[in-house]
């Protein structure tokens, strides 16, 4: 492993950290408090999760993608073996709730991991002086 900057060591790569729920920092499983809440600051390396602005806006787009997809494998099954009713309920309600949940986390995660490794931050106006 070539030497790297040594503000790089120990962070995982975004996709590793978005499905596992690791630190962006020091890559330890500390990010998520709950279900799909970030815990207020990594007991590990004390990273403040609450710096970054995730925001809830993908989440919408995330649930209508899973919901489409989750829909067409529904229609397929339904068109190929016919079961009746209450299998789909047993089996599309719960799967859909669990996959809506962890696309939250993953996404989630995913964009805080980008947000701190890119180091992201709001945009300042640069005033100009006048000569």
């Amino acid at each position: 492993m070539p030497d790297g900057n040594q503000s790089q060591r120990g962070q995982p790569p975004i996709a590793r950290a978005a499905l596992f729920g690791l630190c962006p920092q020091c890559g330890a499983q500390t990010l998520f408090e709950g279900p799909v809440k970030f815990a207020p600051h990594c007991r590990v390396c004390a990273l403040d999760f609450g710096s970054y602005n995730v925001g809830d806006g993908p989440a919408a787009f995330l649930t209508l993608i899973i919901g489409a997809l989750l829909i067409a494998i529904a229609l397929t099954l339904d068109a190929l073996v016919r079961p009746p009713l209450w299998v789909h309920v047993l089996l599309w309600v719960p799967l859909t709730a669990v996959a809506v949940v962890y696309g939250l986390r993953v996404g989630k995660a995913a964009l805080l991991a980008s947000e701190h490794q890119r180091q992201a931050a709001e945009g300042r106006k640069v005033e100009e002086k006048d000569d």
